[in-house]
């Protein structure tokens, strides 16, 4: 399923091919959000267009609307949303810690700058207020964003749920936790988030047998930004029989790569290794350093269509007024169909009007900075230059 082609020298990066059922994937590679069976504001062959590789869904939102068994009924997740590539779907684990504890409160999966204060904190950790999702051992009551009504998601669910989807790669149950959330809590709920991944390997079996679907489940590691709890986590999931595993739940942004690598230098090194909603720049060239071979975020499409644009020199809002009458592409020398295509101006015009295509223009151009990011990494490890290429990155990328 993974082969390793070369390896960073002194150092856990590598770079490979993922074979799936729908292609290989060339990692290091960033995974494209479509958490509705779409990518938003772009076709597919857009998608294609920006270099992605593959894209992942959201069970949750799937389960919810239109519903898993319609996506079955239609030839599954690649017929339904016209996906020639890979597919990945997450577990709905995100959505425990979404809709739960950071409901309606200033929480994140990192820690960094804009932390909360201890009273909203303690507010989130309320067990009395009104939360849209309930964590018991057996699983998580989740109060539906549609309609209000009551849901219940054991492992076993998550798994029948991802079996109907038929994505090529799907994640076990797990429970995402707040940074911010006490130590003793965060071991509780990384041994369920153990329990739970046996509990997914044994239904994902009978679902194997059951509709001999060639599926890859990938058990997730959590342990909250804590050294000794993440690389208990490590262990115990490492030795379980998953065929990959996700990095997931929330850490200290600044030390990110750090919690990172603990856990990959426990992890097989033969197996790939995804690491679940980072895709920052500079955080995928650190995540891959210290081992990771996949990364997914929502953010280069949903800062596209904010008008937030990734360059070689850092971020840019393209609704500043410098940009008004700046005839030149985006990020000069950038290869993606809109900087071929059209000026800082005419995509900088379309925000201001409130145009559809905007958004569009926008998210190919953040799509393809990522995707060709991820190549340049692949390149840089292949001919021995990868740490001349992070140094160079970083000394020209400023925020």
């Amino acid at each position: 399923m993974f082969k390793i082609s070369k390896k960073i020298s002194k150092s856990l990066g590598r770079v490979g091919i993922l074979a799936t059922p729908h292609d290989e994937i060339l990692t290091p590679a960033f995974v494209t959000v479509g958490t509705k069976a779409t990518v938003k504001s772009l076709a597919p062959e857009q998608v294609v267009g920006a270099g992605s590789q593959v894209v992942l869904a959201n069970t949750y939102h799937l389960y919810l609307e239109p519903g898993e068994k319609i996506i079955k009924e239609s030839g599954g997740l690649h017929k339904f949303m016209n996906w020639p590539g890979p597919t990945m779907t997450d577990s709905g684990g995100f959505q425990a810690f979404s809709l739960g504890v950071a409901y309606g409160n200033n929480l994140s999966k990192f820690i960094g700058a804009k932390s909360p204060r201890q009273e909203e904190i303690d507010e989130a950790y309320d067990e009395e207020k009104e939360k849209k999702a309930k964590i018991t051992e057996d699983g998580v009551e989740f109060r539906s964003i549609i309609d209000g009504s009551s849901h219940f998601f054991t492992p076993e669910k998550s798994m029948q749920i991802q079996n109907d989807l038929g994505a090529d790669i799907i994640f076990a149950f797990d429970e995402c936790t707040s940074p911010h959330a006490p130590k003793e809590y965060l071991e509780k709920a990384s041994a369920r988030t153990h329990r739970w991944a046996e509990r997914c390997l044994i239904e994902n079996c009978k679902l194997k047998i059951e509709n001999s679907k060639p599926q890859a489940l990938f058990g997730i590691v959590q342990g909250g930004r804590y050294e000794d709890l993440r690389k208990e986590s490590a262990k115990v999931i490492g030795n379980m029989d998953f065929g990959g595993f996700g990095v997931g739940g929330s850490f200290v942004k600044e030390d990110m790569a750090t919690a990172v690598k603990w856990v990959n230098e426990i992890l097989p090194q033969e197996k790939p290794r995804h690491l679940l909603g980072v895709g920052e720049p500079v955080d995928l060239i650190l995540g891959v350093e210290n081992g990771c071979d996949t990364f997914d975020c929502v953010a280069p499409t949903r800062m596209a269509r904010n008008g937030s644009l990734y360059t070689k020199l850092g971020k840019i809002n393209i609704m500043n007024a410098k940009f008004k009458n700046l005839f030149e592409p985006i990020d000069e020398g950038c290869g993606c169909y809109t900087c071929q295509n059209y000026t800082s101006a005419y995509v900088s015009h379309l925000f201001r009007s409130k145009e559809m295509l905007a958004a569009t223009l926008a998210s190919i151009h953040n799509l393809y900075f990522l995707n060709n990011l991820m190549s340049q990494i692949r390149e840089s490890i292949l001919n021995d230059t990868f740490f001349e290429f992070k140094e160079n990155f970083l000394r020209n990328y400023k925020n």
